[in-house]
């Protein structure tokens, strides 16, 4: 018997194939979205996961009631160790590191690499996988090198180097080989090898080369600026170490220190979820929440069209209970129907999943995991939708249907289907509702990320390109630079270059004390450090607020500049008011004279306010790691190259690796990029499935009242009247959607907006764009089906009974 329910569902469904069609395509849609949108979700909550022990792994993160103290992903240097040592019974184990940048070469093989300094437990206290060597004694001693697999092909094409050397370049301009003891697999995607999602590490040496690096001890308690992580004893939580670290703390640091830091252990499994302001929590909860509404769209779409297309079944329904068709039979044909349709929409889901999966990595920026890694049980997840959404969508056109007296039936009387106009428009209006709510979030976040990119930054980004330099930081090493700089400067495709220490990506790396000369060193306030030459703000054409920036600079000659936000931190009344005034730093006897404010521009992401910003030459305080080029307008290729073939020649120990300033904040905003291309895909869903409904609607209507059609013609109806008649349903529906649906969409994005201390303003003409936009595509729709009905012969709709 279910067989031959199988066999009649089927029969149906290839009977009515235009509807049929657009309820598959529309659950396909919202099916494929969802299984995109739930692999992403959970290859995010894997991070960290496959790691040794993760329950019990934690990172040491650093809340400072004043941020420009220190970095919330960094801590003091001895604190994880000291806990171990102190606290073996909570403390099982630890590891620290220190990222730096060197170039790591072999022959002629000269690349910079993103390296980590840290303790020899790392392999051991994560279980990395290791393919060749020993992970207990790989980084216990200097001058030895673990690499990943990436990196063993990169340099030697092949996994098995144990034993052999990679040449490694130290900040002061020497070169030590250091010997390959372990090579790891690929390193999948955590908070410890990548605690910079964008700057994974893949080299790793012991922290006894800190020394060669000239790098600050990691054992030293004015050390703020050390990555911490640690492995708790089974049973022992994190509140345990409050008390552990409050006493660390008063024992080995200043009340400066004590009073604005708080060191909290936060889990691995979770940090990388709340991490950078939560912004992967909210990318995850955005999408799930798009994901749900768009295949429940695509379930109301189905339920709409069902019910909708109830009166070409009629007769169907009547010879079937003539005959002695039993209520539960019909229950179970029309339910078998609707679980066949979404199976097949379901099995075309799975079967476009791994083209799909490679468009949508795209949007959210990370791989999305193939259906061949998914634990078995995930099986059932295809099975269950099947099931879950074929009965409930079908479940109310089932049963209304078969309550359908036999009498009515066989005439064709639809009104005696019970046909709940109330419920249709109810669950068109929902998905409009969805359309809108969609829409206005991708039409916001669009102008927020380009808000990002704009002319609001301070600075003008256009033909900026920045390249990483090898390191000598001493007086001769700045001079080189100089020397380097200057004779980039004189290429004709060159506007203006400049040497600093950083550039304006987000990844700002070091805080100064300062106070005012006279006043109690006590009231210090911490600014942010750039050691940057006399040409930075020429390059990056930052305006000066007040005095003059550097100019004929000394080395002897204690001169800085500050913006204006350090100004006014610092309690100078206007930009001109600080300019001859003089500053200090705690613990130094140099007197510092302010020879410049500039203009406040953005060192970082808008989701903090552009911090207080000190500027010291190169010459005095030697440090540097990029040359800036403002490159002219014109051909982009050719100036590249010009930059290559010069940097070759005056800096051949080290590659020519650039990025334009653009790439720099895509990276420093990935997350709201993702999110801009997953809204775009999520409104075009949600649209599509939106017009497949209508368009469902609309030609069941039109097939229902044909022969009204036809009167209407006969009676003098225009056809401009015939279409005025079938959309004004319709976009009675948008318009009752638009009052609920605006006032969400602004309170949602209003609080998404809130997450960035700059943003835009949510203006009413984005709602009047987004519900006319809609209703403009809706109306053409709707108008162009039913022109065609009502252009017919009516004598040919009236003769057919």
């Amino acid at each position: 018997m279910i067989r031959n329910y199988l066999k009649i569902a089927w029969r149906n469904i290839r009977k009515h194939a235009l509807y049929s069609t657009v309820n598959i395509i529309g659950l396909f849609a919202g099916i494929l979205f969802f299984f995109l949108i739930g692999a992403y979700v959970w290859s995010e909550l894997q991070v960290n996961r496959p790691l040794k022990n993760a329950p019990q792994q934690y990172i040491l993160t650093s809340e400072w009631k004043d941020p420009n103290m220190g970095y919330d992903l960094a801590t003091l240097g001895p604190l994880a160790k000291r806990l171990k040592n102190d606290y073996p019974n909570l403390v099982k184990n630890y590891y620290r590191y220190d990222g730096i940048t060197a170039i790591v070469s072999r022959g002629e093989k000269l690349l910079k690499q993103n390296v980590q300094l840290g303790d020899s437990t790392l392999l051991d206290m994560y279980g990395l996988k290791v393919l060749h060597g020993d992970p207990v004694t790989a980084l216990q001693q200097p001058f030895n090198v673990v690499i990943t697999r990436d990196m063993a092909f990169l340099y030697f094409n092949r996994t098995d180097v144990v034993g052999q050397t990679l040449a490694i370049r130290s900040f002061d301009d020497s070169i030590h080989d250091f010997k390959i003891t372990a090579v790891l697999d690929n390193l999948p995607e955590n908070t410890v090898t990548g605690l910079t999602p964008a700057y994974p590490s893949k080299v790793f040496v012991p922290v006894a080369n800190a020394g060669y690096f000239g790098r600050a001890d990691l054992d030293a308690w004015q050390n703020l600026q050390i990555a911490s992580y640690i492995e708790l004893q089974k049973g022992v939580k994190a509140t345990d170490l409050a008390g552990p670290i409050r006493q660390l703390l008063k024992q080995h640091t200043p009340a400066s220190v004590q009073e604005n830091l708080q060191v909290n252990p936060v889990l691995l499994t979770s940090y990388h979820l709340h991490r950078n302001n939560n912004a992967v929590l909210r990318t995850i909860y955005t999408l799930t929440l798009a994901g749900l509404f768009i295949l429940l769209m695509a379930v109301v779409n189905f339920i709409n069209v069902s019910v909708s297309s109830a009166g070409t079944r009629m007769r169907e329904i009547g010879v079937r209970k003539v005959i002695g068709g039993r209520r539960r039979q019909l229950i179970f044909q029309f339910l078998s129907e609707s679980v066949i349709l979404v199976a097949i929409a379901t099995l075309l889901a799975v079967a476009a999943y791994p083209l799909a999966s490679g468009i949508f990595e795209g949007a959210v920026g990370k791989p999305i995991p193939p259906l061949s890694s998914f634990p078995l049980y995930f099986i059932g997840i295809p099975v269950l939708l099947i099931l879950v959404i074929g009965i409930a969508s079908g479940l109310y056109p089932a049963f209304r249907l078969s309550a359908v007296n036999m009498i009515h039936a066989m005439k064709g009387t639809l009104r005696s289907v019970g046909e709940n106009r109330l419920l249709r428009k109810g669950l068109m209006g929902f998905q409009f509702a969805v359309a809108l709510l969609v829409s206005v979030a991708a039409f916001i976040i669009t102008q927020q990320v380009a808000y990002f990119f704009g002319k609001n930054l301070g600075y003008n980004k256009a033909f900026m390109v920045s390249a990483q330099v090898p390191r000598n930081w001493s007086e001769p090493g700045v001079d080189r630079m100089i020397a380097i700089r200057d004779q980039f400067a004189k290429l004709p495709e060159v506007a203006a270059v400049s040497l600093s220490y950083e550039i304006p990506n987000g990844n700002n790396g070091g805080q100064v004390p300062v106070y005012k000369s006279g006043a109690d060193s006590a009231t210090a306030l911490t600014l942010q450090l750039l050691s940057t030459d006399e040409h930075y703000l020429n390059t990056y054409q930052v305006p000066l607020s007040a005095g003059r920036f550097f100019d004929g600079y000394h080395r002897d000659s204690a001169q800085v500049v500050l913006n204006k936000t350090a100004a006014t931190a610092l309690g100078y009344q206007s930009a001109a008011a600080a300019i001859g005034k003089q500053v200090r730093v705690p613990g130094d006897p140099t007197i510092f004279t302010i020879k410049g404010v500039t203009d406040d521009f953005h060192f970082g992401a808008m989701s903090g306010k552009i911090p207080p910003l000190l500027m010291f030459h190169v010459n005095f305080n030697p440090i540097y790691r990029f040359l800036s080029f403002k490159l002219k307008p014109g051909n982009m290729p050719a100036s590249l190259a010009a930059l290559q073939k010069t940097w070759s020649a005056l800096i051949p120990e080290a590659s020519f690796e650039y990025r334009f300033m653009d790439e720099d904040l895509s990276i420093l905003y990935a997350k709201e990029l993702q999110l801009k291309k997953a809204a775009y895909i999520a409104g075009v869903l949600a649209l599509m499935i939106v017009l497949l409904g209508i368009f469902g609607m609309v030609s069941l209507s039109i097939q229902k009242r044909v022969k009204e059609i036809g009167v209407r013609k006969i009676l003098g109806a225009s056809v401009a009247h015939i279409i005025k008649l079938f959309a004004k349903e319709f976009v009675a529906a948008l318009l009752l959607a638009a009052l609920v649906a605006i006032p969400v969409a602004y309170w949602l994005m209003h609080g998404w907006l809130q997450n960035y201390a700059y943003h835009i303003r949510i203006s009413g003409g984005i709602f009047v764009i987004i519900v006319l936009g809609i209703a403009c595509i809706t109306f053409l729709l709707v108008s162009v089906q039913t022109a065609k009905a009502a252009m017919a012969n009516p004598v040919k709709s009236l003769r057919n009974e």
